[in-house]
């Protein structure tokens, strides 16, 4: 799908990974190529979603445009800048603008944290305002994600899996970002819980002008969701289109594979098809 350069906020263009492997009994090197020559834009202040088996490289294509591991090749623009080129300092200020929301929230929050100490935690990192105002900043986060005031002594364990990822989403948004990457978020959720969070992000993107990246293998979620979805299948992306044109009519062999096996809950996993005609 082609965006106007000026209306992404996220633009990669060309992106390669690949891992150095060394084989156990041998000793032989071997290449892994997790990702391979990806193109992907996102429409600031959209919900875009991101789709693909297990292994597809969505994780890995995450961590990249988070700045959590450089590409091998390729060129990642966000917000004008080339992220890539940038220094350390501005790197540093940089990743602020770009936060990840993990799918288990239990092992991405550190246990002998309160609530509190979490969310104000980027501050400290950044090293922004005085104690107080960093206090005041998590409470006023905790409360806008549904979090009573009264919890900020809580520790995290203390909470349901719901609450603990309206927690994570409340230190997301601590440094004020404007790209949120969910990467599988709601998968471990039951639908009422699930639901309730999808309908508090809609009401933070409305307030805050935020821009998503849902990475989910959950297509039924999508399709209500985002505004536009990728298709990723063996480190490529295979295609990007708007929702409602992508479910009505795919393009890409394995596009057609993934949304026949939603409609079969017995259905085993696709397999990947790359090369098949668009």
């Amino acid at each position: 799908m082609n965006v106007a350069r000026k209306d992404a906020l996220l633009s990669a263009r060309g992106l390669s990974k690949r891992y150095e492997q060394k084989r156990r009994f041998s000793g032989d090197t071997f290449i892994i190529e997790a990702l391979r020559d990806v193109d992907l834009a996102i429409r600031r202040g959209s919900t875009s979603a991101l789709v693909g088996e297990s292994g597809a490289g969505k994780s890995t294509l995450v961590r990249c445009l988070a700045l959590l591991e450089r590409p091998t090749t390729g060129e990642i623009e966000f917000d004008g800048r080339d992220l890539l080129k940038l220094n350390s300092n501005d790197l540093f200020r940089a990743r602020r603008e770009i936060q990840l929301v993990f799918q288990d929230p239990t092992s991405s929050l550190n246990p002998g944290m309160t609530a509190a100490e979490i969310v104000e935690e980027p501050l400290i990192i950044q090293r922004e305002g005085t104690k107080a105002e960093r206090r005041s900043r998590a409470i006023e986060l905790m409360e806008l994600v549904g979090l009573p005031a009264t919890s900020a002594g809580n520790r995290s364990l203390e909470f349901s899996g719901g609450q603990r990822q309206r927690l994570a989403i409340a230190r997301a948004l601590t440094l004020q970002p404007k790209l949120l990457i969910l990467d599988e978020a709601f998968s471990n959720l039951d639908l009422a819980t699930r639901d309730s969070l999808l309908q508090l992000l809609r009401e933070l993107q409305a307030a805050q002008s935020l821009t998503y990246l849902h990475v989910s293998h959950d297509l039924r979620m999508v399709r209500g969701l985002a505004d536009e979805v990728a298709v990723m299948c063996e480190g490529r992306i295979v295609e990007h289109r708007p929702t409602a044109e992508l479910f009505a009519h795919p393009q890409h062999a394995y596009t057609r594979i993934l949304l026949e096996a939603t409609q079969l809950p017995s259905a085993s996993a696709p397999e990947c098809v790359v090369e098949a005609s668009r």
